[in-house]
């Protein structure tokens, strides 16, 4: 789960600079006029990086400069590197005092599941991708991975503080940051925890200038207040409502709808489609026992995909029985219409049963014997290899 720049400020306070979000431009000019400030940044608050780029971050001199940004920024249609052309739009932005800044730092908090431990990454090189300044200078990146019993040491704090450049007064408000940060980041179950750019003022204050945190939708049952924070309109409904359902959907770029049960063989059922030459129109696992009102419910979901130009049904039957399967894709076949070409795979319980279901629903099926055979009719199907 992600939430927006001026909510994760909420959660870090203590470390960000003063200001509030507004929804109107008369709200801006407001927070604005409340904060006494000079110099005000007005910023945009979506779910993306990428703002200043686009035009979602502007420096303001007064109040009347805020709310005009303000209304010029509430409602466009906000295009980054990570929105894609579609965009998003803006419909809060967040006013802020401005700071005057000396350095620009980056700071991350995420976990290794290589090493099954939380590490912390710093680099004297913030404002920019950190992908980016891995690719290019990896020894700009400090890693310091925590011990689980022990939790993040003090030694540790100091020792990212000294690596970014840090020292005297400055350093020891950086090591307070950043232990505050590791505690946030533990304490709500995130799944990341990112300030970019952490900022050094010529005061030598240091601040969160640019938040990001994310959620472990596993744990959020343990976190009612942070599940609140969730912005309906910033995430895609389809994946909203595979929530409500108990599905696992995620909407991706391709022209093959994928129908399958467990994580690890929709990854591999994604890979597949990608080795004979196409791209998966998204991630969708029913799971293990699936009823088949889920099952019709996924259909609908991937059917309702103007871009699907096949459907790859994946099923190894356990828990999951075959039938049932077969029952949802007849079903949902009833109910809306499958006007596209539908490959299926069925292995496990009640496989003969479900296939015979399938043979004799006079729906446009084709099976196939294993998943090679069946990947490659269902790219067949979609119209062959993507250019």
């Amino acid at each position: 789960m992600n939430i927006h720049e001026y909510q994760a400020k909420e959660l870090l306070a203590k470390y960000v600079p003063a200001g509030k979000v507004a929804f109107t431009p008369e709200e801006a000019y407001q927070i604005a006029q409340d904060l006494r400030c000079t110099k005000l940044v007005v910023k945009a608050q979506i779910h993306a990086g990428g703002r200043g780029k686009g035009g979602g971050i502007k420096l303001a001199n007064s109040p009347d400069e805020v709310r005009r940004i303000a209304s010029e920024m509430l409602g466009m249609r906000l295009v980054t590197h990570q929105t894609g052309a579609e965009g998003k739009i803006v419909r809060k932005v967040l006013i802020e005092e401005a700071s005057d800044i000396e350095r620009e730092l980056y700071l991350g908090v995420v976990i290794d599941r290589s090493t099954e431990r939380i590490v912390l990454m710093a680099s004297p090189e913030g404002g920019v991708e950190i992908e980016e300044i891995a690719r290019t200078k990896p020894k700009k990146i400090l890693k310091e991975y925590v011990d689980p019993a022990l939790g993040l040491l003090p030694f540790q704090c100091r020792k990212i503080a000294y690596f970014l450049g840090l020292n005297g007064k400055t350093a020891n408000k950086a090591v307070n940051l950043i232990s505050g940060l590791y505690q946030a980041f533990v304490d709500n179950d995130c799944s990341l925890a990112e300030i970019n750019p952490l900022v050094v003022t010529r005061e030598g204050d240091v601040l969160a200038l640019d938040v990001k945190l994310n959620f472990d939708d596993n744990a959020l049952f343990r976190h009612p207040e942070i599940e609140k924070l969730r912005d309906p309109e910033e995430e895609d409904p389809t994946e909203l409502e595979a929530k409500k359902w108990g599905l696992s959907y995620v909407k991706l770029n391709g022209n093959i709808g994928c129908l399958v049960n467990g994580a690890g063989l929709a990854m591999a059922t994604m890979d597949i489609i990608k080795y004979y030459g196409s791209e998966p129109a998204n991630f969708l696992d029913v799971g293990g026992g699936a009823s088949t009102e889920q099952v019709t419910q996924a259909f609908k979901m991937i059917l309702r995909d103007q871009n699907v130009k096949a459907v790859f049904v994946n099923i190894f039957g356990g828990i999951m029985k075959c039938d049932t399967i077969a029952t949802g894709i007849i079903t949902a076949a009833k109910e809306v219409g499958i006007k596209v070409p539908i490959v299926v795979r069925l292995e496990g319980t009640n496989v003969e049963l479900g296939r015979k279901m399938l043979a004799g629903s006079g729906l446009n099926i084709t099976t196939g014997a294993d998943m090679r055979e069946a990947a490659a009719k269902a790219v067949a199907a979609a119209g062959g290899k993507l250019s």
